[in-house]
């Protein structure tokens, strides 16, 4: 295992392959993809080749999303993280995006918030990252709340695959004056 890294109430890892129904369970459930595109995956015959993908990205770029698992209970709940975004998206290419995708079970109780705080430290002490960048659908509150509260702030507008959403950053700058 390349990631092991634990919060308070999370243990965050490497996704493997042994994940498939659980992941199944999170990204084939409507409302996690309510903001997404309204696109959640339809046979758990998909799930392997996007692990592979996450995977394939470690070794390429040394990062990708974690698997989210609750400590206390050992439950797969989805993944968070940070991924280089080797694409053009808003004008930009070759940046670090931090992320996270839970089944619905674990939404309300603080762990987004948490991974996301521990993929900015992960970024900033341990990739020596001068920004990480975050995008949210305009019209989901709690993941703008969630970003907000780990201090990436807003900087514009922009669409992704037609869906209107906001472009948020955070500097390692900005994140340190907050420790």
């Amino acid at each position: 295992m390349k990631f092991n890294i634990e919060t308070e109430r999370l243990i965050l890892r490497d996704i493997l392959l042994t994940d498939e129904q659980a992941w199944f369970e999170m990204d084939s459930h409507a409302d996690v993809h309510r903001y997404l595109g309204n696109n959640p995956i339809k046979s758990i015959a998909e799930v392997p080749a996007i692990i592979e993908m996450v995977q394939q990205q470690y070794l390429d770029n040394g990062i990708g999303r974690w698997a989210t698992i609750e400590k206390s209970t050992g439950k797969f709940m989805g993944w968070s993280g940070l991924k280089l975004i080797k694409e053009y998206e808003n004008g930009h290419i070759n940046y670090y995006d931090v992320g996270y995708r839970l089944h619905p079970d674990f939404w309300g109780k603080g762990y987004a918030t948490e991974a996301c705080n521990a993929a900015l430290e992960y970024g900033f002490t341990h990739l020596k990252l001068k920004e990480i960048i975050g995008t949210v659908n305009e019209k989901n509150e709690a993941s703008k709340r969630v970003l907000s509260k780990c201090g990436l702030t807003f900087i514009e507008k922009f669409l992704w695959r037609d869906i209107p959403c906001d472009w948020m950053k955070i500097t390692s700058e900005e994140w340190r004056q907050r420790k």
